[in-house]
C-alpha cells in the first residue's frame, strides 16, 4: 500500500510540474507552435511562411523580422523557443 501511494505521489508531482521542451522553431508544424504560450495560428503560420522564404532561423532574435513579433515579445518566448539542430547526431 505504502508504494502505491508513493507511486500515485511521484505521478501526480509528474502532472504538477511538466518538464517542457523548447519548442523548434525549425522544424515545428502550426499545431506545435500553437501549444506556446503567445503564439495564435497567425504567429504560427507566419513562423512557417519566414522559415519557407528565408531558409530557416539562425537564431531566436531572427523573430523579430516576423510580422507580429517585436523585441520585447522575442525576449518573453526565449526560454519556450529554440532554433535546435536539424543534423542528426554521430
Amino acid at each position: 500500500m505504502k508504494k502505491l501511494l508513493k507511486g500515485f505521489l511521484v505521478l501526480a508531482g509528474m502532472m504538477a510540474f511538466p518538464v517542457l521542451a523548447a519548442v523548434n522553431i525549425n522544424t515545428a508544424t502550426q499545431s506545435e507552435l500553437e501549444t506556446v504560450r503567445g503564439v495564435g495560428p497567425a504567429k504560427a503560420k507566419a513562423i512557417i511562411t519566414y522559415r519557407e522564404a528565408n531558409g530557416g532561423f539562425k537564431s531566436l532574435d531572427e523573430l523579430d523580422n516576423v510580422k507580429g513579433f517585436g523585441k520585447s515579445s522575442v525576449e518573453k518566448l526565449k526560454e519556450e523557443l529554440s532554433v535546435g539542430s536539424d543534423k542528426p547526431k554521430k
